[in-house]
């Protein structure tokens, strides 16, 4: 397959990199947030849609035509406190976008998130969820879009959350819908029709792509307290029939059954996951009165992790699953050839995705990146064989030498070994450096081959980064994921601190110049390193750590699912002995903690505690809090002085 690129994209490809010391501010280069998010095709293939950052916490949401050289801001958010999550053309010239928000009222801290439909010049807004009055309680989501309707122009189909009217004066005519419900709703005037009666119980439901739905699930509850049980149960529809029929159950808690994903109109079939040899793989049910299931997909050593799909339709077209490198099988040969041909045409960005296609799909939206490359997103033209490079994900390092990332393998304890992958600083020897070991959050994900300006700041800085999937970490089955990273904590620590004496015995690192730093979960697996093997670890730099078990079951308790969440840390002598807020005195690193105080995720009274109980300790911590960020931290600003500061500590710490 031939493939041209246009002479502006060919020669950004081809450039050579400059040495990494030119970048005047590191910190900021690489704390910046991505140029690029939530990226869409117009249905005709000739524009795009994506997010950017602004100053501070602003986003804006900008349009562009394919080729041209400037960007049109169609809206924006200041992100105090709502914030563009993600936007897509629901017509040439008409996106539809989602905001959310951490809102706090006298008790708590929770999300709440919007849709609504905005013309490409910024004009004639309108709310797609259920319309507000001064009788209803506060409706925390609107809902969310099940179905483009490629067909139908500036028409979408969406659940919608509905609450009731509580009190109307001397009338008794009030609105007591209440529940997920499904509606088909022009975007351009606000009509809709009503296609699926809310019901409280319904959570989910699924469409064929072209207007039907076919799937629903309705969640368990948990007895008198009211609380979602850990059980979905699914049903369906044969085609051409309104009734439904019972399909099976789901244990999001157990991961047990099967999971319904993505439904196939032309087949009439689902795709989704369930565990096969104790791993996910991707299977595929008939719709039928008998539910024919075949497995579409296994892998004999790694979970089967995401189904690929492509334009508004949502078509199936491969699986994806992670070993050391990013691997996506393609069914259909069209795109298996094509992406072998774009691999080939992209020399240095060998993780090439296709994000997004035309209506017809003669037009595709195509990333491209690496470890080493922060990606570059192009438009695929399949009738002219050209590839059109339209932005960069990361400006601010282009031309700047990133660190080789390479996967490696280490014994633990007990003989088993531990995947993880070595970031080595640009032009080093790999040898006796200042080393970081770097856990991933989670617990339940795991670490990727690809771009991660965290570990990449680092290296820029001279330190070796490891980035251990200990066992707790998705992607591995079943015996892999133990228990869980909290149940079986002493497995997974054990592991990150093997990583940091494996590091030691390799000469990687020096042993009195190792340090840990972790996000959440690896947050709270750097803390607890320094509790199990005081000294191993020589500084600390901990980001919105879980510290206290007992407090985040507690703290759990606030949210619906606060009871599935209890289950999964569990009961028990691991809640106090896995709790490094509560054995503070063992720690003997330095600690520096980072926390945003709209954290849902991990409350801040989490990194407070931590705080206070390693002063009460007599030990050295400092605390730094990001007022009105929540768990990501989604600032610029924000990272780059979290970036700035563990550098210097780190470095102070470690004696550099």
């Amino acid at each position: 397959m031939d493939i041209r690129m246009s002479a502006f994209a060919a020669a950004l490809v081809v450039a050579t990199p400059v040495s990494a010391q030119q970048l005047d501010n590191p910190a900021e280069a690489f704390g910046s947030r991505e140029a690029v998010r939530s990226i869409a095709l117009s249905p005709s293939g000739n524009r795009v849609v994506y997010l950017g950052p602004g100053p501070g916490e602003e986003t804006r949401a900008y349009v562009a035509d394919v080729g041209a050289s400037r960007s049109q801001i169609v809206t924006l958010t200041d992100g105090d406190p709502m914030e563009l999550d993600w936007c897509r053309f629901v017509s040439e010239d008409r996106v539809v976008c989602q905001i959310y928000a951490m809102v706090q009222d006298p008790h708590q801290i929770y999300p709440v998130t919007r849709l609504f439909a905005v013309d490409d010049d910024g004009s004639d807004a309108r709310t797609l969820g259920q319309r507000d009055n001064m009788y209803r309680n506060n409706r925390q989501f609107d809902g969310s879009i099940i179905d483009w309707l490629p067909d139908e122009e500036g028409v979408v189909m969406m659940t919608r959350v509905y609450v009731p009217e509580q009190y109307r004066g001397a009338t008794r005519v009030v609105d007591d819908d209440e529940g997920l419900g499904v509606v088909r709703i022009d975007t351009v005037d606000g009509d809709f029709n009503r296609i699926e009666r809310p019901i409280w119980q319904n959570v989910r439901f699924l469409s064929d792509g072209h207007g039907t739905v076919r799937m629903r699930a309705t969640i368990s509850v948990r007895g008198a307290t009211g609380m979602a049980g850990a059980n979905r149960n699914y049903y369906y529809r044969l085609p051409d029939s309104n009734a439904w029929r019972n399909f099976g159950t789901y244990n999001g808690l157990e991961n047990t059954g099967f999971l319904p994903v993505a439904i196939d109109r032309d087949l009439n079939a689902v795709y989704g996951f369930e565990r096969h040899n104790g791993r996910d793989a991707v299977f595929r049910v008939t719709l039928n009165e008998t539910l024919d299931r075949e497995l579409v997909y296994a892998h004999p050593e790694v979970d089967v992790s995401r189904l690929v799909r492509i334009g508004r339709e949502r078509r199936v077209i491969g699986v994806g699953y992670s070993e050391d490198e990013n691997v996506v099988e393609y069914f259909d040969p069209e795109y298996r050839a094509l992406h072998r041909a774009l691999v080939s045409a992209l020399p240095g960005n060998p993780q090439v995705t296709f994000l997004d296609a035309s209506d017809d799909e003669n037009r595709l939206l195509v990333r491209a990146g690496a470890a080493t490359s922060p990606g570059r997103y192009y438009v695929f033209d399949k009738t002219a064989q050209s590839l059109n490079e339209i932005l960069l994900a990361r400006p601010e390092l282009e031309n700047v030498a990133l660190a080789e990332v390479l996967p490696v393998r280490y014994p633990a304890t007990d003989g088993t070994m531990i995947p993880a992958y070595l970031t080595l600083p640009p032009g080093s020897d790999g040898r006796n450096l200042p080393a970081i070991v770097m856990p991933h959050g989670g617990p339940e994900s795991r670490t990727t081959l690809g771009f991660d300006w965290l570990p990449q700041f680092f290296a820029h800085q001279g330190y070796a980064v490891l980035q251990p999937n200990f066992r707790g970490s998705y992607g591995y089955g079943d015996q892999w994921l133990v228990e869980n990273g909290f149940r079986s904590w002493e497995t997974a620590i054990g592991d990150v601190n093997d990583g940091a004496r494996w590091l030691i015995s390799e000469g990687i690192a020096n042993a009195d110049q190792i340090a840990g730093v972790g996000w959440s979960y690896g947050g709270y697996a750097v803390l607890q390193s320094g509790v199990l093997e005081p000294g191993l670890l020589r500084a600390i730099v901990a980001v919105a750590p879980v510290t206290d078990l007992p407090a985040l079951r507690q703290d759990a308790m606030a949210f619906s699912n606060g009871r599935n969440v209890a289950e999964y840390i569990g009961s028990g002598p691991h809640l106090t002995a896995g709790s490094p807020a509560r054995h503070a005195d063992r720690i003997t690193a330095p600690v520096l903690l980072f926390h945003g105080d709209q954290d849902i995720n991990v409350d801040i009274g989490q990194g407070r505690r931590m705080h206070d109980r390693l002063n009460d300790a007599g030990r050295v911590s400092e605390l730094i809090v990001f007022e009105g960020l929540d768990h990501g931290l989604r600032d610029s600003d924000a990272r780059t002085r979290m970036l700035e500061r563990s550098d210097s500590f780190l470095r102070e710490a470690l004696g550099l």
